[in-house]
């Protein structure tokens, strides 16, 4: 570990923390100010929430020398994004009770909810507890929550597969109780209680993330995670799973130290126990050797790349006292949501609805949250949500199945999800503006508006049928995975995008950078250049992340 000395404050801040306690307690209790105590604005992210400010207010109540306009965000741990429709009963009337009133769906297969203030936290998280939901450990610096392919017809051993999920993050839980003696008033137990092998008194040097995939569909982006598990089907049974590492993909602009990588493939284990043990060891190495002194270069594909992989697998090969397999053969084709009614082998129905970027309100176009809240009260069908920010209407029976699609079509679920275009479907934004402090520009407030004006482009060029996998985040920290995108909007400043061309179509390679700080006009001249060329010059069949590849655009 680094010296006492060259430790960043917030690893300070965690080692003398009593177990993630802090003087929450006291910051909750002050009325005079919206804010917590700048110590516990870093703890409280390891209790699931965020403390953020609205952006769009800062100039005005800084002109009335009023403070900020604070709030926080909580994001439940939802391994693999499974809610009964009881918990989204309860969902819908706790957002619309404490928050915004917005269900946002986030790239993680979980739910957040944006703009409570200080006072609606503890009853926030009690009114979740009842539901047998929580957020602990949905952020800060540990194993967050788990994603794995959510529609049961990707595979018949779906079931088995997606247990994984919840037993890893099981496995993975800081052992502090300090989330039940803060939030749900329980009493504090000896200290022996709370020791953590695992996490010790310092955590990890930065958040990690764990993604579970089921080939041939990569639809939770496996190599953007600081582990990926691919699950090794034959013959209708699941040998095991391919591990890889390093995944990440946040950058900081004009810092040639930071940068995206894709997870490195580095073995196959064959059983359930040697999995965990594997999975666990990797991050007790970046526990112990991943950096502390600079948080923009504490993720685990910097520890890799520093060790040098040959020297991070003797390492876990070492630690897990075997030796991993070599990988097993298997291939990714596509990288998408399956919208609309599937059946899957047992036969029961799911049906998955388009969410645009995740957003789940009613607007003048579509009353989302109203129609969600009606199918949840039927009983007849769970939700799961997708690593693309879709909803699922899962485990319908088929005798159920009229009644849903009955209250689909009630509410234009079904016709709003079949009316947008494959560009659309396949597209996604991070929250950025008002609400993200790291946020340069807009992202899912605007790219709905651009691709507006895409889609004619498209049109014209008679491309409006292909799927291109577009994402949009309002910084380079990666949030909407938009350096693993065919397309990739990145933003630099207010209005103004890196374009990231030349990632493929199944999330094997990232992009590059093919045009810096353009502003609408820019890219929407590049893009209709772009289209031209890949109608006129693209081989049979070819995607266009491999069209740009291929003519060396980037």
């Amino acid at each position: 570990m680094s010296n006492e000395k060259k430790l960043s404050h917030v690893e300070k801040i965690k080692t003398s923390s009593d177990g993630l306690r802090g003087t929450l307690k006291e910051s909750l209790q002050d009325s005079i100010t919206g804010s917590l105590r700048e110590d516990d604005q870093s703890l409280i992210k390891f209790h699931g929430l965020y403390q953020q400010d609205d952006r769009d207010r800062r100039e005005e109540r800084s002109a009335k020398k009023l403070e900020w306009l604070y709030s926080f965000m909580i994001r439940l741990r939802l391994p693999g994004g499974f809610l009964t429709p009881q918990q989204w009963v309860g969902l819908h009337h706790i957002a619309g009770e404490h928050s915004t009133g917005v269900i946002k769906i986030t790239t993680r297969q979980t739910v957040q909810l944006h703009g409570i203030v200080k006072s609606h936290i503890k009853p926030t998280i009690q009114a979740f507890n009842t539901l047998k939901l929580d957020s602990i450990a949905a952020c800060g610096d540990v194993n967050r929550n788990v994603l794995c392919s959510p529609n049961p017809k990707q595979s018949s051993l779906h079931d088995e597969i997606y247990a994984y999920a919840d037993e890893i993050s099981k496995l993975l839980l800081p052992k502090t109780r300090s989330y039940y003696s803060i939030w749900l008033d329980e009493e504090k137990l000896a200290e022996h209680s709370e020791e953590d092998p695992l996490y010790q008194d310092r955590y990890l040097p930065r958040k990690f993330k764990i993604a579970i995939a089921i080939p041939p569909n990569n639809d939770v982006d496996v190599f953007a995670n600081d582990i990926g598990l691919i699950a090794i089907i034959n013959n209708g049974k699941l040998e095991g799973f391919n591990i890889a590492v390093g995944g990440g993909l946040s950058a900081t602009h004009g810092n040639a130290a930071t940068y995206p990588r894709a997870a490195t493939v580095i073995g196959f284990t064959d059983t359930k126990e040697k999995l965990f043990k594997a999975v666990y060891e990797i991050i007790t190495i970046q526990r112990d050797h991943g950096n502390r002194s600079d948080r923009k270069l504490a993720r685990l594909k910097y520890t890799i790349d520093n060790m040098g992989i040959e020297a991070f697998k003797a390492e876990l090969n070492k630690r897990i006292g075997f030796v991993l397999e070599n990988e097993r053969p298997y291939v990714f084709t596509e990288r998408t949501d399956y919208y609309g009614w599937k059946q899957c082998d047992k036969g029961l129905w799911h049906y998955t609805v388009f969410v645009e970027n995740g957003r789940v309100l009613d607007d003048e176009q579509l009353a989302l949250k109203t129609a969600l809240l009606e199918l949840a009260e039927t009983g007849k069908a769970n939700f799961r949500f997708t690593g693309n920010q879709n909803v699922i209407l899962t485990d319908v029976q088929p005798a159920d199945k009229n009644t849903i699609n009955d209250i689909l079509e009630k509410y234009r679920i079904i016709e709003h999800t079949n009316n947008a275009f494959g560009l659309r479907k396949n597209a996604m934004a991070c929250v950025a503006l008002p609400t993200c402090p790291l946020a340069l520009a807009e992202a899912q407030r605007y790219l709905p508006t651009l691709i507006d004006k895409i889609e004619p482009l498209l049109t014209k060029h008679q491309l409006q049928d292909e799927e291109i996998i577009t994402r949009m985040t309002g910084c380079p920290n990666g949030c909407g995975r938009s350096a693993i995108s065919e397309i990739g909007f990145i933003g630099t400043a207010a209005g103004k995008y890196n374009l990231q061309l030349g990632g493929d179509y199944e999330g094997y390679r990232l992009n590059k950078t093919y045009k810096e700080h353009l502003d609408e006009d820019g890219l929407l001249h590049e893009l209709d250049n772009l289209f031209l060329s890949f109608k006129n010059e693209r081989n049979s069949n070819e995607k266009f992340g491999d069209f740009t590849k291929r003519k060396q655009l980037v």
